[in-house]
């Protein structure tokens, strides 16, 4: 009897504290389980849990990519840098916001990206400032054609 009892006492345990986390943001059923893992409880427990709050609505992988990759996109970060996060977070489909920007969309993106951190003067003849503004682009997950017209760019 006491064993019925500890584990129905961790199960309220883990159920409080996931829900706890998802009322703060939307996270992955991989983070969330991750969180969970780390506080010592069996994978059966938190698998159980976690599938009670899908079936809920709770939890849904589909939202959390799209929240996380337009809040990543309002920072000014490209698509790669977004779905490498996302893998990151156990997330492995292309969110629905992503997939509807255009090749264009993310160029004037890199363009507004770079006037706002180092202006729109022309780099044709400063090629250590063109490299220092590529590789931070680059970081912030654009591809080398989007960086490539992000810096031929010039201010009007």
């Amino acid at each position: 009897m006491a064993k019925q009892e500890n584990q129905d006492d961790q199960e309220y345990k883990v159920r409080a504290t996931a829900l706890r986390l998802l009322a703060r943001r939307e996270h992955s059923r991989f983070e969330l389980s991750l969180k969970l893992r780390q506080r010592k409880v069996s994978g059966d427990i938190i698998d159980a849990v976690l599938d009670d709050y899908e079936k809920e609505g709770w939890l849904d992988d589909d939202r959390f990519a799209d929240v996380y990759a337009r809040q990543r996109m309002d920072l000014g970060y490209g698509p790669f840098r977004i779905l490498g996060e996302l893998q990151q977070r156990g997330v492995n489909r292309t969110p629905e916001c992503v997939d509807e920007m255009t090749e264009e969309d993310w160029c004037e993106r890199a363009v507004a990206i770079r006037d706002k951190r180092f202006g729109l003067a022309d780099l044709s003849e400063d090629r250590d400032e063109k490299v220092r503004q590529a590789r931070f682009l680059n970081r912030r997950g654009y591809s080398a054609s989007q960086v490539e017209r992000a810096l031929e760019a010039r201010a009007d």
